[in-house]
């Protein structure tokens, strides 16, 4: 299974900034329930890194200002996906990183989607539930349908 069965959720999840932006819009992109992580976009609209929700908090309680550049502020060694990787060792690079979101980006590294760890998971036991479910019809001689 590919990150790219995952295309609509991973795109609602979509939330970029340009580099030039405070705290206080990546703090407003945040503030939607379905948003983990707001990518931060170069001028020429490639990511340039990411703010979490963790980080603005950490911001806040050290410099309680919004007022700060995001780029003061964000990860600049992202960890990303692409459309074309595999799903299942996706979700293995995110567990053994404790991400909850990563962005998916294409070429010339722009942002297509972001990819929720709950999302992968979700995805990747429903398809284990299908093979179950074949294998099962297969062996009780049902056959696969």
């Amino acid at each position: 299974m590919r990150v790219e069965t995952l295309r609509h959720a991973t795109a609602a999840r979509l939330a970029t900034i340009d580099a030039g932006a405070t705290l206080r819009a990546a703090a407003v992109a945040l503030s939607n329930p379905r948003i983990g992580i707001v990518i931060v976009c170069d001028e020429n609209g490639a990511v340039a890194g990411v703010v979490s929700k963790s980080d603005l908090v950490r911001h806040l309680t050290h410099h309680g200002t919004g007022d700060a550049p995001v780029v003061a502020q964000m990860s600049r060694d992202v960890v990303s996906c692409r459309s074309d990787d595999d799903l299942h060792k996706t979700w293995e690079i995110m567990a053994a990183r404790g991400l909850q979101n990563i962005p998916v980006i294409g070429d010339g590294s722009k942002p297509l989607g972001v990819l929720d760890i709950r999302d992968a998971l979700k995805a990747l036991f429903e398809q284990e539930e299908y093979q179950e479910r074949l294998l099962f019809n297969y062996v009780v001689g049902v056959g696969y349908q």
